[in-house]
């Protein structure tokens, strides 16, 4: 397996914004590229993320790549997810070890829409989403399962609010090869994984989460002595099940984005990687874990076990 590290990240300011989705963007895909000490020549691969439903028409990211540039041509990719997918694919793009350097950069524009209700164009579409549930009232399911399976209690779920949406974006470089030997503080990715749970709300363990703990253990993070953690969900009950789920042992600083805190859709993830990445490259952790999720119920959730370079 060939070694992938992150040379860079930067994000916007997570807030209800009147810049479109280039606007988001220009600043912190220049200002990655501009830490990592590549130039645009350099990137071999670019790999973005966002919302269609989110944006209100089809191809919608198509016009966001006006913030990476028109020429020279460029080889592009897109998922219909948060911008830790993004970093998945781009991670296995460079195993393919035809190219050094990869941007990955997410967005999203809360802003436009009742984020609640487009949410719900995700669930099961025969039997679910013709009922219309929205976020919250999931949210409200799962956190009732926990209470009534005696996982917590009512005191510490707390009330079940509305996310604080806001618009956002970041990108993130990837390096690997001889481009790895020229970064500097870089965050080698020793393990990343993701897995999903079943689609039918019904036919999931509320009370836990089944495929964050699967994809730490196939990351190697599960149960691992790490410096420090951070995690990613918009309902802070879920932090519950993150913490149950990862294993982590007492030493390792959990850090949690969510609940009360801004939470940028589609960006989070990969605000929460890129989090990881900052404790390392400033020197505050030599190895740390970053979790994302996508999905009603944390139905689909990525792992990422991040080390100094050596």
């Amino acid at each position: 397996m060939r070694d992938v590290a992150i040379a860079s990240f930067a994000q916007a300011t997570f807030e209800r914004s009147s810049k479109d989705e280039v606007e988001l963007l220009v600043d912190v895909i220049t200002r990655a590229r501009a830490e990592s000490r590549l130039s645009k020549s350099d990137i071999g691969f670019t790999c973005s993320a966002s919302c269609d439903y989110l944006g209100g028409r089809p191809f919608s990211f198509v016009s966001a790549l006006d913030a990476v540039g028109a020429w020279p041509p460029i080889s592009e990719s897109h998922v219909e997810m948060d911008g830790a997918w993004a970093l998945y694919e781009a991670w296995v793009r460079l195993q393919h070890g035809d190219v050094d350097a990869a941007l990955v950069y997410a967005f999203g524009r809360s802003s436009q829409g009742n984020l609640n209700q487009v949410l719900s164009t995700q669930l099961d579409p025969y039997f679910l989403a013709p009922l219309w549930p929205e976020g919250d009232s999931l949210a409200g399911l799962q956190a009732r399962a926990m209470i009534d399976a005696g996982v917590c209690s009512e005191d510490e779920i707390g009330s079940i609010a509305t996310p604080r949406y806001g618009d956002g974006a970041a990108a993130m470089v990837l390096v690997a090869g001889p481009l790895l030997e020229r970064a500097s503080n870089a965050a080698v990715i020793r393990g990343i994984d993701h897995r999903i749970e079943a689609h039918s709300i019904g036919a999931r363990d509320l009370t836990r989460s089944s495929s964050t703990q699967l994809a730490a253990e196939k990351a190697g993070a599960c149960r691992r002595d790490v410096d420090v953690a951070v995690a990613c969900a918009p309902y802070a009950y879920q932090e519950i099940l993150l913490r149950r789920a990862l294993s982590l042992t007492d030493r390792t600083r959990f850090t949690f984005l969510g609940g009360n805190s801004v939470y940028p859709y589609i960006v989070a993830g990969l605000s929460s990687v890129g989090e990881a990445f900052a404790k390392i490259a400033s020197g505050k952790a030599l190895s740390a874990v970053a979790h994302a999720t996508s999905g009603p119920c944390l139905q689909q959730n990525l792992v990422c076990l991040l080390e100094v370079q050596p």
